[in-house]
């Protein structure tokens, strides 16, 4: 008697319906579940100590997921094509912060909708998306003029992610440089944010 293998049950009914029908977004199925970016949001990420001190000094931002020792902010679409562009305006350009954009075309592991029905998996949300209102106004845009709804203009927060991806690598290196073989400290340039 010949056995026939079904395929795996992918758990993420609700989370695909939560992602499409609840926010709007697009969702590429597979292990794990995808949110596509560019349409609706774009994405800049920066390691997760760098994160966690931005969201110390900016209360307020759009979602905000953990996957791994990365972070992503979701910004308004279009935010990801402005990133060069303000690094080099806020005098950032040419300095090597760890801090990326995901625009168009791109994608980030769906973090498990929050709540007690919510599988642990590789992504989290730091702070979620609801529903009606993870979209702008909540999400940061290049306004120009300040904050808008409650959530800092795009400017603001590039300009805090870049400070605080500087201060993280600065303290990273410093760790490193204490820990490094004598002969090697003496050869380390000195750098001061």
């Amino acid at each position: 008697m010949a056995f026939t293998v079904p395929s795996p049950r992918l758990p993420l009914d609700g989370t695909v319906q939560w992602y499409e029908t609840g926010l709007g977004w697009a969702t590429a199925i597979g292990p794990p579940l995808q949110l596509l970016t560019g349409s609706r949001f774009d994405v800049l990420e920066l390691p997760a100590d760098a994160g966690l001190a931005l969201l110390r000094r900016v209360p307020r931002t759009g979602p905000v997921a953990l996957t791994g020792r990365r972070m992503q902010l979701l910004v308004a679409a279009g935010g990801a094509e402005e990133l060069p562009g303000l690094l080099d305006w806020l005098e950032w350009g040419g300095i090597a912060l760890d801090l990326t954009a995901i625009g168009a075309h791109g994608r980030i592991d769906a973090p498990a909708p929050p709540g007690p029905g919510g599988a642990q998996g590789a992504a989290c949300w730091l702070r979620p998306p609801e529903p009606g209102r993870e979209v702008e106004p909540d999400l940061p845009v290049f306004s120009g003029v300040g904050q808008r709804g409650g959530a800092p203009d795009l400017v603001r927060l590039v300009d805090v992610a870049a400070t605080e991806c500087h201060r993280a690598r600065m303290v990273r290196r410093a760790a490193a440089f204490r820990g490094a073989p004598p002969g090697r400290q003496r050869n380390q340039p000195l750098a001061f944010s």
